[in-house]
């Protein structure tokens, strides 16, 4: 399993590095500006339900149910694919089109602030009208992964990304050159749903070599499409806090000064480099490979399979974290400012900086909940983490509320933070009391090493780092040296600590591998 959670972070590595090209292009063409924020909110909308209906629920209610019907042999299994992705495929279609027929209401949903300025609002229905088609390609997208993913395919589904971003890119630079006659952020719209299209047709050679791809049927009374449906709708909300959460703070951040969507954008972008490399790999290995285990009882090898995840996801995720926290403003003006004339400003950099503060807090949570909360779904036990993301949710809601006024977006920021963690504890504890983790002597042994060795890095980063002024001061490709020669001296002093304290490759792998 660490080499299939090899490839996945490896793909997830590509598709995080060519997001990060996309974004740069992004900041350097629109900066923080109000066309960002409108664009930011309009690309979220699809984005928000493609994770609550696809990549996030649906995979976590469909994969279970998938290794089981996988279990009774190919003819079962493609009859169980042909019935389900029929109401799948009907069910998006009635969204896309309810969605592009209410595209007003939904931006005033997701960006409230902007009623009061009809023409910016008009401007957002635009853009929302053009890019909810993305939702259900995207959806199909997802469910084509699912597929492989169980299957021990996962090195497409994971690159499957890299073209959203190329896409995008490629419409940025389009944009910047004057090469359509549109407005920027509509040549933009457009590339996101190209790039939908693109994402769904990747994957359909793949599924008919492995003679799986769907031919779908409207038969909603097959007992496995009714076991999928009945999963489904808790997971939704269960599988899709970090979403809710972050519509919240769009709807919010709507009614602050302009820029401070962009700013929780160009932040949030930035977590999503470790989130994608260490929560969501592991997460996308751990769930098909735990179903498995369940399906054949082997609690022992559960147990293992959730000790491997959190002493390895933890491993990664607090240095990670500690690096976000104190080299925050040099990596955001590292990767948006560099170039000259960028539409950056050293304002928007602070600004993005203490938001990426903040969420560099929820990263260890963010781990933790992608790592546990399979443990629930391989158990087809969706209600339980329901309760928990509900709990997860007030609390955003609740600190956000309390600290947008006094705060601005960092408050809005530091209870995605209260958030994740408060998420994370209750998923940990509930699996606790069921028996369903139990953390041994070495993962406590790699717990224990990995604070050492957390600290040490700190240190690092402390000793070499400069105050905001000087580092803002700098010509791009000096702070963009600095940046990089810190964060490798960090990285290298963090790994030897823990050679030094006795960490070996045994540590890191799974018992079954």
């Amino acid at each position: 399993m660490n080499r299939r959670a090899g490839t996945v972070a490896g793909m997830t590595l590509l598709s995080r590095i060519s997001g990060l090209v996309r974004d740069v292009v992004l900041a350097y063409l629109f900066g923080a500006s109000a066309a960002a924020d409108l664009f930011f909110v309009a690309f979220r909308i699809p984005n928000f339900f493609r994770r609550l209906f696809a990549e996030g629920a649906f995979n976590q209610a469909f994969v279970p149910v998938l290794v089981e019907y996988k279990a009774k042999g190919h003819a079962a299994l493609r009859l169980f694919l042909a019935d389900l992705s029929g109401v799948f495929a009907l069910a998006l279609v009635a969204v896309t089109i309810a969605g592009i027929a209410l595209a007003g209401p939904l931006a005033a949903l997701f960006a409230p602030g902007y009623l009061d300025q009809p023409e910016r609002f008009e401007q957002l229905t635009e853009l929302v009208r053009i890019t909810f088609p993305y939702l259900g390609l995207i959806s199909l997208t997802a469910y084509a992964g699912a597929i492989m993913n169980a299957h021990g395919q996962f090195a497409l589904p994971a690159f499957t990304p890299v073209m959203l971003n190329l896409c995008l890119t490629l419409a940025a630079l389009i944009a910047l050159n004057d090469l359509l006659d549109a407005q920027p952020i509509v040549i933009l719209a457009w590339g996101v749903l190209a790039a939908g299209l693109v994402q769904w047709f990747m994957q359909l050679p793949t599924l008919w070599r492995m003679r799986l791809l769907p031919q779908p049927r409207i038969a909603k009374e097959h007992p496995g499409v009714r076991q999928v449906g009945h999963l489904l709708v808790p997971a939704i909300f269960s599988a899709s806090v970090g979403q809710i959460n972050a519509l919240v703070n769009t709807m919010i951040a709507s009614t602050l000064a302009t820029g401070s969507i962009a700013w929780l954008y160009y932040a949030d972008r930035l977590l999503e480099l470790p989130v994608g490399l260490i929560a969501v790999a592991l997460g996308t290995v751990m769930l098909p490979h735990l179903s498995r285990l369940v399906t054949d009882s082997d609690h022992e090898g559960f147990l293992g399979t959730m000790n491997w995840g959190l002493g390895l996801g933890l491993m990664l995720g607090l240095p990670a974290a500690i690096a976000l926290y104190l080299m925050a403003e040099p990596l955001l003006a590292f990767l948006y400012m560099t170039f000259a004339g960028s539409a950056m400003t050293d304002g928007d950099i602070t600004m993005a900086g203490l938001a990426l503060e903040m969420f560099a807090i929820a990263l260890p949570g963010f781990v933790l909940v992608k790592v546990l909360a399979p443990a629930f779904f391989a158990h087809q036990d969706t209600r339980t983490p329901f309760r928990f993301a509900a709990i997860a949710v007030a609390v955003n809601l609740v600190g956000s509320l309390s600290t947008f006024q006094w705060l601005g977006h960092v408050g809005l920021a530091l209870a995605t933070a209260l958030s994740a963690w408060t998420h994370a504890i209750l998923l940990y504890i509930g699996l606790h009391r069921r028996g369903w983790i139990r953390a041994d002597a070495k993962v406590l042994f790699v717990l224990l090493r990995t604070a050492v060795a957390c600290g040490c890095l700190a240190l690092v980063l402390w000793y070499a780092g400069l105050s905001s002024a000087q580092w803002l001061a700098m010509a791009g490709p000096e702070r963009a040296l600095k940046v990089l020669l810190t964060c490798v001296a960090g990285f290298a002093v963090y790994c030897l600590v823990l050679v030094l304290l006795g960490v070996r490759r045994h540590h890191l792998l799974q018992a079954t591998d």
